[in-house]
């Protein structure tokens, strides 16, 4: 896995923010790039948040399709 950098040089318009539910999805707001596990992007809607899956079940990984609702999916504490 590459580490993860920052170039600041060319600062980022909009801030990427990452919100956990505690019982949902991971959302994820801003300019930002999703690639799959071969490094292939994945598509988005530009503009749009991503919805993440954090239950592990649902159907249209790696994005949250609302299954952890129907598993009853809680965060460990």
């Amino acid at each position: 896995m590459e580490p993860m950098t920052h170039d600041t040089a060319s600062p980022s318009p909009t801030p990427v923010r990452i919100t956990v539910t505690a019982t949902g999805s991971i959302k994820v707001e801003g300019p930002v790039e999703l690639l799959d596990h071969e490094g292939n992007p994945l598509p988005t809607r530009e503009g749009k948040p991503i919805y993440l899956c954090r239950c592990g079940a649902s159907k249209n990984k790696p994005f949250c399709d609302s299954t952890h609702r129907q598993i009853g999916f809680m965060e460990s504490a």
